[in-house]
């Protein structure tokens, strides 16, 4: 088309040249303008196409142990088929093992649980974005309900340092330090899980345990007490509580207890034991032997505890002078363990009790009857003489004193007899008192018998002085001799 020429144009009309001038800004404008705007949009554009690229990229290519897409289906056969499916192609996929660890801890699979959550620990170390406390939490537990005690301690350990106010953690470390006799661990645990959960029986329970083993019987008690409230089944936690009493020497309030768990199948021979011991201490023999019977007559007791019973048995048997039933006990003692305490050495020696009258009065009978055979044995002990007994003394059941004039056809003096009540070996003290004695009386000579030794210190402290002792063997001969004297001997007796 041809161009129009300038010549052409109709008055007041604006051309095209002009109209692209008059909307382009003039010179001036472009000096005008901030010179920054433009870079700060170019900013801009560059950062967000920076973002979006970045966000992207972490899409397409997660990095090992780092959570995948999560897993949303509600029902399990779809969570458990898509987490199969992600660790296939990514055995450390984060979201896959939590997915299949729920639903594993919910059903209590153990076994299975305890693989997950391992795998889990592994994964999650280093990792802030994943949840690793719960992990180790529930792979220490998985290990303790599997009795893989030490593998558990670890995850329970490393699931402290991550929340040390955790009551599952506390309490099941706390129990596993219980299991290793570590009693003051144990307390220190069981109590700060007790802060954090005060109505968890098994917790109180093991707590006052821990103190039992401690002998704290104080705060002992008080945990036991909160964990019987929790639980009035709990036998052994009752038990306990009497143990502290008994510590304690609430010897009433432990008695009650004991007796009332005599009957009780698992713990009744110990109960048993327990009242048996307390009732001959407090000389109530024959309640003794009551409880001693009883704990005897449980089926399928421990061979240690049929013989601490029976022990006992025989102890609270001599204490009534039956000495025939104690000797038994005795010889069933070592028959079920040999050795036993001083067993062989009290069955040996109250056999022969057992079988002389005599000696079984003098070590063992009533004062009066132990008196009447000492005065046998001085009106006895010089034949052919005229005995005038002048005083009588008896010191706590431990000796007695005889006073006695002694006259034979060759000789006439004072003579002080001291019997003593023993078995064993007697000491210098002993010996010094009865020199002392015999001094005072202003005797001629003293006569010191006993049914055990005399120690070495003893038998040379009465070389250079009247005294004469006289050892179990001699005083075994006078004792079989008494009754078969047919002799009635002159007696003043003041």
């Amino acid at each position: 088309m041809p161009r129009a020429s300038e010549g052409d144009s109709e008055p007041g009309a604006t051309t095209a040249a002009q109209a692209r001038v008059d909307i382009l800004p003039s010179a001036d404008h472009y000096l005008a303008m901030p010179l920054f705007v433009p870079v700060i949009a170019a900013v801009v554009v560059l950062a967000f196409v920076l973002v979006v690229i970045g966000s992207a990229s972490a899409r397409r290519k997660p990095k090992a142990g780092m959570r995948g897409r999560k897993l949303h289906q509600k029902d399990r056969s779809q969570v458990v088929k898509e987490a199969n499916r992600r660790l296939a192609s990514n055995p450390k996929d984060g979201d896959a093992l939590q997915a299949i660890g729920e639903i594993l801890w919910a059903e209590q699979d153990w076994e299975r649980v305890l693989r997950t959550y391992e795998a889990l620990c592994e994964v999650s170390a280093g990792h802030p974005e994943m949840d690793e406390f719960t992990a180790n939490l529930r792979y220490g537990i998985a290990c303790l309900r599997l009795s893989r005690f030490d593998d558990a301690y670890k995850g329970l350990a490393v699931a402290r340092t991550f929340n040390q106010e955790s009551f599952e953690v506390n309490f099941n470390l706390g129990y596993l330090e219980f299991q290793k006799k570590q009693y003051e661990r144990a307390a220190a645990l069981l109590k700060q899980a007790s802060q954090e959960n005060s109505e968890h029986g098994l917790c109180w329970r093991y707590l006052g345990h821990s103190y039992v083993k401690l002998k704290a019987f104080k705060e002992a008690l008080m945990a036991l007490r909160k964990a019987v409230d929790l639980d009035p089944e709990d036998k052994e936690s009752i038990f306990a509580m009497a143990e502290c009493y008994y510590e304690s020497g609430n010897l009433d309030q432990a008695l009650k207890i004991f007796t009332h768990l005599r009957a009780d199948p698992q713990l009744g021979p110990q109960a048993a034991l327990f009242a048996g011991t307390v009732h001959l201490n407090q000389h109530l023999t024959d309640k003794a032997i009551q409880d001693f019977e009883i704990g005897l007559k449980h089926p399928d007791i421990k061979v240690e505890t049929v013989a601490e019973l029976k022990y006992r048995l025989a102890a609270a048997y001599l204490k009534c002078q039956e000495i025939g039933k104690a000797v038994s006990c005795f010889a069933e003692v070592l028959t079920l363990i040999p050795n036993y305490k001083d067993v062989a050495s009290l069955l040996s020696k109250y056999r022969e009790l057992n079988s002389n009258r005599n000696l079984q009065t003098y070590l063992m009978g009533a004062t009066s009857d132990y008196v009447t055979l000492c005065r046998k044995i001085v009106l006895n002990f010089f034949p052919k003489a005229k005995v005038k007994i002048t005083d009588i003394s008896v010191s706590k059941n431990d000796f007695a004193d005889i006073l006695a004039e002694i006259e034979t056809s060759k000789w006439q003096d004072v003579v002080l007899f001291r019997f003593i009540r023993s078995s064993s070996a007697v000491g210098e003290l002993m010996v010094r008192d009865f020199h002392a004695r015999v001094k005072d009386l202003k005797a001629g000579k003293g006569l010191c018998l006993s049914g055990g030794t005399y120690s070495e210190e003893a038998k040379k402290f009465v070389e250079a002085r009247l005294i004469d002792l006289i050892e179990k063997p001699m005083l075994m001969a006078l004792l079989n001799t008494i009754d078969s004297r047919a002799r009635s001997p002159v007696v003043d007796q003041d």
